[in-house]
Parts: structure tokens; C-alpha cells; sequence
């Protein structure tokens, strides 16, 4: 069964796209915990991130490094945080947040809202320093 992750790949559920290739995807999180929130996935669905081959996971984590430097040119922050927890979604997928401080990684803390538009215009300006 797929997950909401592949049906978002699809397009069968719309989100906030950053950017794509032929293995990966990556998108805001609509959960964010700071602004610019992004997940990365693999577009195989694959439930445990150490369950991915080493090429799958190397390619990984570099698209990932490629989102999370367009993150820190876009969002203001002094770095960009990586978790990975996998157990709320059967998808391998990373989180990349944009942070000042260790508790804006804190997945307990309060689910900032932004509007459609607001989150149009994150993405837009992710996606024009890719």
C-alpha cells in the first residue's frame, strides 16, 4: 500500500515541492517546527532509512546536502538541523530544519501555520537558490 509520501510523489496529494530528481524528492513539511521545514525522501518507498543500499543512501544524504545549502541561503538560521525519527510516516525520510538554536529541533515543540501563500513563497525562494 503506498504511503502519503508516494502518493505525494505521484501527485495524487499536492505539496509544497522544492525539488526533484530521477531518485529523490523534497518538499515542506506542513508540520513545521521552523520556517522553511523540509523533508527529503527517496522516491522508492522504503520504511527504514539503514534498510536503503549504500548507492540509494549516499545519494540521499548528497540531495539532501544540495536542499539543505539552498535552505541556509533562503531561510534565515544559524544552521541547518538533520533528524531523521521515521516511525510517524512508513517512508525513509529526512527532515532538514532551519535553526538558531538546539530546541528549534525539538519535534514536541508548537506546529508554526503558514497560509498557502506563505508557503508558495518558501518554497519559491528554497527552490531559487537550488
Amino acid at each position: 500500500m503506498d504511503t502519503i509520501f508516494t502518493k505525494i510523489i505521484k501527485g495524487e496529494i499536492p505539496c509544497y515541492k522544492i525539488a526533484e530528481n530521477n531518485d529523490y524528492f523534497a518538499f515542506l513539511d506542513i508540520r513545521p517546527t521552523s520556517k522553511g521545514h523540509t523533508l527529503v525522501i527517496p522516491k522508492i518507498q522504503n520504511d527504514y532509512i539503514f534498510d536503503l543500499d549504500d548507492e540509494q543512501l549516499c545519494g540521499l544524504i548528497l540531495f539532501a546536502k544540495k536542499i539543505a545549502k539552498a535552505l541556509k541561503n533562503s531561510i534565515p538560521c544559524e544552521r541547518i538541523g538533520i533528524k531523521v525519527i521515521g516511525l510517524e510516516v512508513p517512508h525513509t525520510h529526512i527532515h532538514l530544519i532551519p535553526i538558531r538554536v538546539e530546541g528549534d529541533m525539538n519535534h514536541g515543540k508548537e506546529i508554526l501555520k503558514f497560509t498557502d501563500e506563505e508557503y508558495k513563497e518558501i518554497a519559491e525562494a528554497i527552490r531559487g537558490k537550488i
